[in-house]
């Protein structure tokens, strides 16, 4: 797709009103997402937006990823309590201190999967299962309530089954675009082979 038509193209329609939206919705909303800290990065983000809007967290990502070197793992998970208080005074980030210790204890968490990525994947839906098979976009699936099981088992904070959903959107463990948005298609390729 050409410039010009990308910008005319139709899209989900949650992506209108700023840039930044439209900017994650065309090249990273539901595509499939591998690699622990590409994983781990997202999980966070998801985990920020709790009781805010999504735009708010876009608006602060650039300096999330500054400030939390690049959401390397190794780096968050051994971060203590002067991070904490530096993050805590940064207004360019969300300053909410149970959501900042969650990421510093769920870095560790991700540090000692032998595979994270393996077990984030391992929730994906059935193959079979689109966007069509629900009325409505769920805000929460069984796959989203098992794996925030899981992950809450395991030690995870901020994971609950909202969260997980909408994680699950975002690294492409589902696709729910809407089918007349022109990134449905490329992104229901992506998603199938992912299965392969």
């Amino acid at each position: 797709m050409s410039e010009d038509s990308v910008d005319d193209a139709q899209r989900c329609s949650w992506c209108h009103g700023d840039d930044l939206y439209r900017d994650y919705h065309d090249r990273e909303w539901g595509v499939p997402v591998h690699g622990a800290q590409a994983l781990f990065e997202r999980l966070v983000l998801e985990g920020m937006q709790a009781g805010l809007a999504w735009i708010t967290v876009l608006k602060k990502r650039a300096e999330m990823q500054r400030a939390f070197h690049q959401f390397d793992i190794d780096r968050l998970a051994s971060c203590g309590a002067v991070e904490l208080e530096d993050w805590l005074s940064n207004a360019g980030l969300i300053r909410h201190r149970g959501k900042l210790e969650a990421m510093i204890t769920n870095a560790g968490l991700v540090q000692a999967e032998a595979d994270f990525s393996a077990f984030i994947w391992q929730f994906r839906p059935p193959e079979h299962r689109t966007h069509k098979t629900f009325k409505t976009v769920p805000s929460q699936t069984p796959e989203s309530v098992a794996m925030s099981k899981a992950l809450k088992k395991k030690g995870y904070r901020f994971v609950g089954p909202t969260i997980c959903y909408a994680f699950m959107q975002s690294v492409g463990m589902v696709n729910d675009h809407v089918a007349d948005c022109w990134r449905f298609a490329p992104c229901e390729e992506l998603r199938r082979a992912a299965w392969s």
